[in-house]
């Protein structure tokens, strides 16, 4: 459920459990740390979905067993988060729940057309990941992220756009993902991590 494919010096990861629309499994957590965890190899990470969601979060039937507790999440989105090189996310459809987090942890959000994002935390009394909400802010600002996690808004792409969200909106979020890689895959993999080191992160 978690497909990886590397293509040279760049590694893409995919949600693929279309027919639950990506919802998050903890051998599908598990699977994801070992995936960018084993990409000592690569400069760059891309992850997306398939199907028409990017993620729904978490398994509804695992959050009933312990799951949306599990400090696998956190462990995940620390992974992405701590990876040297260039990391985006593909965000081939709505984003939701414990999903977000992947999302956050990583360097750049490319979201296609009607893409929505929401984290129902509020509403289904669980609290997020503990680095999410740090991560939310540094984006899109202590207010924004209120409504977000304690309003329960429900946030189109173009807010997202405006937000800070995401940062580019595509049609076809592989290729757009593809294009921002360039410079990255084309660049020493010390200077990339040296130039990633520099940019302060949430």
């Amino acid at each position: 459920m978690i497909e990886v494919e590397d293509q040279g010096r760049m590694r893409r990861i995919t949600l693929a459990r279309p027919d639950k629309a990506n919802a998050l499994t903890r051998e599908m957590l598990s699977s994801l740390e070992t995936a960018v965890l084993g990409a000592s190899r690569a400069s760059v990470i891309v992850l997306t979905g398939s199907g028409k969601v990017f993620s729904a979060g978490a398994d509804l039937e695992e959050m009933k067993a312990g799951l949306g507790v599990d400090p696998l999440w956190g462990r995940v989105s620390a992974a992405i988060a701590g990876f040297p090189g260039l990391t985006i996310a593909a965000l081939n459809g709505t984003l939701a729940g414990g999903a977000f987090g992947l999302a956050l942890a990583c360097d750049i959000r490319v979201a296609v057309p009607g893409a929505a994002f929401f984290y129902p935390v509020m509403r289904l009394g669980y609290l997020p990941q503990p680095a999410d909400p740090g991560r939310l802010v540094a984006l899109v600002g202590p207010a924004r992220a209120a409504m977000i996690l304690m309003g329960g808004a429900r946030i189109g792409v173009d807010e997202a756009l405006a937000w800070g969200l995401v940062d580019r909106i595509s049609e076809d979020v592989g290729t757009a993902a593809e294009a921002l890689a360039k410079d990255a895959l084309s660049a020493h993999p010390a200077h990339l991590a040296a130039i990633k080191a520099m940019i302060p992160r949430g």
